[in-house]
């Protein structure tokens, strides 16, 4: 079975996730984590941003990689959060330069909750958001499930 390490990155607003959500999906393989079905996933960093303007990102993502990190998730937290987080794209650009890594968008699924609070902000109308938000889309019973 192929393995893949992974770093994940969530928003300081909730630093204090002990991410159940994201290891509950990492466990069964959903949210941003189905792409990995048929491998194992083992988690070598979870950290927070250290707030806006994300001043962890660059040191954070350096440790990282040196644990052997291959892929980079921003957390479903910086999607959802109100407002999501301004800086999110920059972050999977610098990731992507500095460090030569992979940059997913996203950990567990959306929770419905979410869905249907920005749905009726219209938060995420903008045609960029289709990219961000695609990984962690899901069926609404898997949103439930998240909520």
């Amino acid at each position: 079975m192929k393995k893949v390490n992974i770093g994940i990155i969530i928003c300081d607003r909730y630093s204090r996730c002990a991410g159940g959500k994201c290891f509950k999906s990492v466990r069964n393989k959903e949210g941003a984590f189905r792409r990995y079905q048929g491998m194992d996933v083992e988690v070598v960093g979870y950290t927070s941003c250290a707030g806006c303007p994300g001043g962890n990102i660059e040191y954070a993502v350096e440790e990282m990689k040196g644990n052997g990190a291959e892929v980079i998730h921003l957390a479903t937290g910086l999607i959802v959060g109100y407002p999501p987080c301004p800086h999110i794209r920059y972050f999977r650009d610098f990731i992507k330069t500095k460090y030569g890594l992979e940059v997913v968008y996203g950990t567990h699924p959306i929770p419905q909750k979410y869905l249907t609070t920005h749905s009726q902000l219209k938060t995420w109308n903008d045609p960029e958001w289709e990219e961000i938000l695609r990984p962690t889309l899901a069926d609404e019973p898997t949103r439930l499930a998240y909520d």
